[in-house]
């Protein structure tokens, strides 16, 4: 008798009894075992410091004192009230706002204009792609913020170049009318990780649209305008949230252009360098986690509206 007789007979043997025949429930021991690691690391470093960060916030707490030898009294909302009242954290909140609206839409154009010119079939594509890649690599390095800060230096690169012209450029980094934008360069100047996403998502879009267009006599703005960026908006959906949760959390650059002070006059301010200064140089990790925990809202608020106006110009080719 086969195996799959042997089976019916036994299912026709305990329906005639009455009994119910159980599927054996899947051993996945192993599967977790596996997973093991990844759950250690989730919850001893990224679930745990999240709740002691939060738990954190509603306490007067000390960083130089132990928490265990001296528990943080709890002061309840004390410290966001502090944060609302204090008008650095206004002045610093405005300072990322400004970073983040004026520099990812400029980043994402420039991203996918690159894209496009890359997409028309160039000569040593690998290597164009490979090198306009390169500074989303550097762009985050404390090496690259610091030639930054000689570039657009008194002394610097730029003012060099425009001397050139007969133009006395200013002290970029010292002046506060300038420094927030030297930074914004920067940050503009890493397009190569979003340029790369927008190539593979432009090299998804069918030739036949483009050559039906083509022989209706549609122009090449009008290709781009019609088909192009319709059929690329879920790209550019994706790569506007990435972009703006990584340009709220930008701190190494702010940090070593400004020399860590936020200057010149808190014009370089961010979030993330306002709270560093709260929790590792006047030791009040209770007011920093607050903040922290004010910009992790921030941050969701930004990509919820993004995710809510995605339904009126994101379109997805069913």
């Amino acid at each position: 008798m086969s195996s799959l007789e042997e089976l019916r007979s036994i299912a026709l043997s305990a329906r005639r009894s009455g009994r119910k025949v159980k599927a054996k429930a899947p051993d996945n021991r192993i599967a977790f075992l596996f997973l093991a690691p990844w759950l250690i690391g989730l919850i001893g470093f990224t679930l745990g410091p999240m709740l002691a960060s939060l738990y954190l916030s509603f306490t007067h707490y000390n960083l130089l004192k132990s928490p265990l030898a001296d528990p943080p009294p709890w002061i309840g909302l004390g410290n966001y009230s502090k944060m609302f009242a204090d008008p650095r954290f206004w002045n610093s909140l405005r300072v990322t706002v400004e970073y983040v609206v004026v520099s990812v839409p400029i980043l994402l154009a420039l991203a996918l204009g690159l894209a496009v010119l890359l997409d028309r079939g160039l000569r040593g594509l690998a290597f164009y792609r490979s090198v306009l890649y390169l500074p989303s690599l550097l762009g985050g390095s404390v090496a690259v913020a610091i030639l930054w800060r000689q570039v657009f230096g008194k002394d610097g690169i730029v003012n060099a170049v425009l001397g050139l012209f007969g133009i006395d450029g200013p002290g970029w980094i010292g002046d506060p009318h300038y420094a927030l934008g030297t930074i914004m360069v920067l940050h503009i100047w890493t397009f190569g990780s979003p340029m790369v996403i927008f190539l593979a998502g432009l090299r998804q879009i069918p030739d036949m649209y483009y050559e039906a267009a083509q022989v209706d006599g549609a122009s090449r703005w009008r290709r781009f305008r019609s088909i192009t960026l319709p059929l690329l908006t879920p790209i550019i959906f994706f790569n506007l949230v990435l972009q703006v949760i990584f340009a709220f959390q930008t701190f190494t650059q702010a940090y070593v252009v400004s020399g860590g002070s936020g200057g010149p006059a808190n014009s370089t301010m961010f979030l993330t360098l306002f709270l560093y200064r709260i929790g590792f140089l006047q030791y009040d990790m209770g007011y920093a986690s607050a903040i922290a925990w004010f910009l992790l809202m921030v941050i969701a608020i930004f990509t919820a509206v993004n995710f809510l106006l995605s339904r009126f110009w994101v379109f997805y080719d069913d």
